[in-house]
């Protein structure tokens, strides 16, 4: 009773400090910080569980830490740099480029991963944890959007985008409220998926911002067709507006990732299917694709225990019980030989996106991104600036913001 009233009590101070390795020194635990809620964090503390029992943890105890999601990017940007915070960490890819700008978060991995590990991995997920010509994490899941269709107004989901359009067009009814398509076209991470494919990107290959290049130009135009001239999505889409239509029957199809799903009611029957291919682009929408990762802190005194954790996470076993039990798209390939995997139409519906889907940006320059494009998006929906002057506006924005990020470095 008392270990356990210490234990939730040191806890609770980590949580309100920041001071992470307070209980790791005192107790001699590994510390992981993580976000997981629910089934998520079940699952996750039931693996950690299998860890602490096998080979590779060599008696190591582990204590897991849940940080709210609002806060957690910015708390390990505090915390561990000073030595304060967990010895592994669980986080997406796009802030790693700045983590590892700023120095003193994240420790290279190069050294410790090895090629059985690599190549239990999903194609491309191991390249998201790259930065730089160096690997800095191991990928444990990964998220994208994808088309969930209803099944009683869909019978069979479109393969090219004129299909999607013209069975969209025929499940319209405004003036009821229904549309044939509804996704949250407002929102650049959503948009992705055709900017992608019209081979439009936010920076070239030598990091210049081309925010405003023709490709995204051709995107967004494609975007306001079907939302102006097709009239066949809502106006002001939201989260809650899209789950709400679904719900109700009055949306056909969605764009949307994992996390929908445990939104949709159980009355409806529902299907998932790859985004179309963009007739005008010839090439299939492709989504951005988060990955989560497990890194190592820079910090910590225990990198090699930590990093054991790291790769019992991307193991089948673990893999199997992510998936299964804590629904995330876990990255260990062999998981997908599994029936119950295989025969899990939300499992292999986002495991079938992955194969047109393309890795978010992990560079640190991406956080002066959302803002300016949010901006530009909402100003071409409300007919406040053409595509051409929106782009230009917030590729100015971008690149003030960018030069003053790269200069303070």
């Amino acid at each position: 009773m008392l270990k356990t009233l210490i234990k939730t009590t040191v806890a609770t101070a980590l949580l309100a400090v920041g001071a992470g390795s307070v209980w790791a020194q005192a107790a001699g635990e590994l510390v992981v910080w993580h976000a997981y809620r629910g089934a998520e964090k079940a699952a996750f503390e039931k693996v950690v569980g299998m860890f602490e029992k096998s080979l590779g943890a060599k008696g190591a105890k582990v204590s897991t830490l849940a940080i709210p999601y609002d806060a957690y990017a910015d708390k390990i940007s505090a915390a561990v740099p000073r030595g304060k915070g967990p010895d592994l960490f669980i986080y997406a890819q796009d802030r790693l480029g700045g983590w590892i700008e700023a120095g003193k978060t994240v420790e290279p991995i190069d050294f410790f991963i090895d090629k059985p590990t690599r190549e239990r991995l999903l194609p491309g997920m191991l390249d998201a944890m790259t930065y730089k010509g160096g690997v800095y994490g191991l990928p444990i899941n990964y998220k994208s959007p994808t088309l969930i269709y209803n099944k009683d107004l869909v019978k069979v989901p479109p393969k090219t985008t004129d299909e999607m359009v013209k069975m969209a067009k025929a499940l319209t009814n405004a003036q009821s409220g229904r549309y044939g398509l509804a996704y949250w076209y407002t929102n650049f991470y959503f948009h992705s998926a055709l900017m992608n494919a019209y081979g439009g990107s936010v920076f070239d290959k030598d990091g210049k911002l081309v925010i405003d290049s023709p490709a995204n130009v051709k995107a967004l135009n494609q975007m306001m067709d079907w939302y102006k001239k097709d009239a066949i999505m809502p106006t002001e889409p939201s989260e809650a507006l899209i789950a709400s239509m679904f719900n109700e029957g009055k949306a056909a199809m969605v764009i949307n990732g994992p996390w929908f799903v445990g939104d949709i009611d159980k009355k409806i029957s529902y299907g998932l299917a790859p985004l179309p291919m963009v007739d005008g682009a010839k090439k299939a929408m492709r989504p951005w694709l988060t990955i989560e990762g497990a890194y190592v802190a820079a910090s910590s005194s225990k990198k090699e225990a930590a990093y054991e954790l790291a790769k019992f996470l991307t193991s089948e076993e673990a893999g199997l019980v992510l998936a299964l039990e804590g629904r995330q798209l876990h990255t260990n390939k062999a998981i997908y030989n599994d029936k119950r995997v295989s025969s899990d139409i939300v499992l292999k519906g986002f495991r079938d996106q992955l194969d047109s889907a393309e890795a978010m940006p992990n560079r640190p320059e991406m956080t002066m991104v959302w803002s300016p494009a949010t901006t530009a998006m909402n100003k071409i929906v409300k007919g406040n600036a053409s595509v051409e002057a929106a782009l230009k506006e917030a590729a100015g924005t971008m690149a003030d913001s960018v030069a003053a990020l790269r200069k303070s470095k």
